[in-house]
């Protein structure tokens, strides 16, 4: 027996509480360690940049899942130990203003956890999603569990920024707290006995986890994508750590005001994807490689505009753009994802599972990599000139990286020439 939809949209359920507690350490606590702080961005960067390190170690924890046959207690368990971290992160922040190496060592170890946590349960929820799919099921189900997370960033972005608003320490410890403890209790209702009722599919034991991992990345289609995997994360994420704080710092944003702008970006993501997801799959408009090339290039564009206002070369409303790169970032996300559910299922077969690895690993690196670098270019740029040209500098870069992304992408996708109706997410 096979997950149902009813099932899928449940385990959806649990990566949205995953994606809520995970948005407010890489938001709402950098923007309030940078602004209200007056911290370097290079601390919460190597803070992020530690929890996505940590995630290398997802392979790990797929393999321990497969040989427990027990995937449940790990998506249960790594969600608990990431709300422990993400209250103890919270807490870390408001402890800055009393002992800095006390709370540096604090945060230290709640970004550990939230890695850890992370690392665990999402990738748990993934691999029983990839063996107890049926396989005309699989690139929507991806879809769907991708939609929802991002469903559950943007409202929780939203109503925190609401909530914390005007901020004390108190009110921030309380959100986060109401947070990860709702997130919590979901991922228990919602992950209920599903595993015990779906037949998943048994791994195979033909080769030990290393020479397995060896025999996929000689395969020239996975280590290419990889690349592109690596290239485009790196540029869809280097704003993740500087985005609030621009708006602090150029705009004037308000805590609360800077939340909801990375709420009202992450809507623009969902609204992105639900775009690729009817006109592509329900109306078979495009092709996914054409997809993912107007996302990423769409993204250089919005860049351009974001870089040229923190300048002044351009007058703009900050939050209408920012929701405009969101719609561009959703497409071009979603859009590989359909190409990570295509490709993942060429080459040599029983080897799925492996190649995903290895590109959640490429992406991990991506983000921890691409948050740290632009962090750490923003704080060079402004000691060097004023926030707003410093700020601009660094779109502008990430501008630039999304365009060669777009380049790699045509020539990637016609040398693997996949078809379009099996890279398509939903059908």
């Amino acid at each position: 027996m096979t997950l149902s939809w009813t099932q899928i949209m449940r385990l959806g359920l649990v990566q949205m509480a995953l994606g809520a507690i995970v948005v407010l350490t890489t938001s709402t606590l950098n923007r309030l360690m940078v602004v209200e702080f007056a911290l370097p961005a290079v601390l919460p960067g190597v803070l992020v940049g530690l929890h996505y390190g940590i995630q290398m170690s997802r392979p790990k924890w797929g393999f321990m899942s497969d040989n427990g046959a027990n995937r449940t207690k790990w998506i249960i368990g790594g969600m608990i130990v990431l709300a422990i971290g993400g209250f103890s992160a919270a807490l870390g922040v408001t402890l800055f203003a009393i002992n800095f190496w006390a709370a540096l060592g604090l945060s230290f170890l709640a970004y550990t956890f939230i890695g850890l946590g992370v690392g665990a349960s999402g990738t748990s929820l993934l691999a029983l999603l990839a063996t107890a799919t049926a396989p005309q099921r699989r690139a929507a189900a991806a879809t769907i569990t991708w939609l929802m997370m991002i469903f559950g960033i943007a409202i929780t972005a939203g109503l925190a920024g609401y909530f914390i608003a005007p901020y004390s320490p108190e009110r921030l410890l309380v959100v986060v707290a109401v947070v990860v403890t709702l997130a919590v209790i979901l991922t228990i209702l919602a992950i209920g006995r599903i595993e015990s009722r779906v037949t998943a599919a048994a791994p195979q034991p033909t080769m030990s986890f290393r020479d397995g991992l060896t025999e996929i990345w000689a395969e020239q289609k996975t280590r290419n994508f990889t690349i592109f995997v690596f290239l485009s994360m790196n540029a869809y994420f280097m704003q993740e750590l500087i985005l609030e704080p621009f708006a602090g710092l150029v705009f004037n944003f308000t805590p609360g005001q800077s939340t909801s702008l990375s709420g009202a970006q992450n809507g623009g993501v969902f609204f992105g994807m639900l775009i690729v997801g009817i006109v592509a799959t329900g109306l078979k408009i495009g092709s996914l490689r054409s997809w993912v090339v107007a996302g990423c290039l769409g993204s250089c564009a919005v860049l351009g505009i974001i870089s040229l206002m923190g300048t002044g070369a351009l007058n703009a409303p900050l939050v209408p753009v920012v929701v405009a790169l969101g719609v561009f970032n959703g497409m071009f996300a979603v859009a590989a994802i359909g190409a990570m559910m295509a490709l993942a299922s060429q080459g040599r077969s029983g080897r799925a599972g492996t190649r995903m690895g290895i590109w959640g690993a490429a992406q991990a690196i991506a983000a921890g990599f691409g948050g740290l670098t632009g962090a750490l270019a923003v704080d060079i740029m402004r000691s060097i000139m004023a926030d707003g040209p410093a700020f601009g500098a660094v779109f502008a870069f990430e501008a630039t990286i999304f365009f060669a992304a777009a380049l790699m992408a045509v020539r990637i996708m016609e040398i693997q020439k996949a078809p379009e109706a099996a890279m398509i997410p939903g059908e």
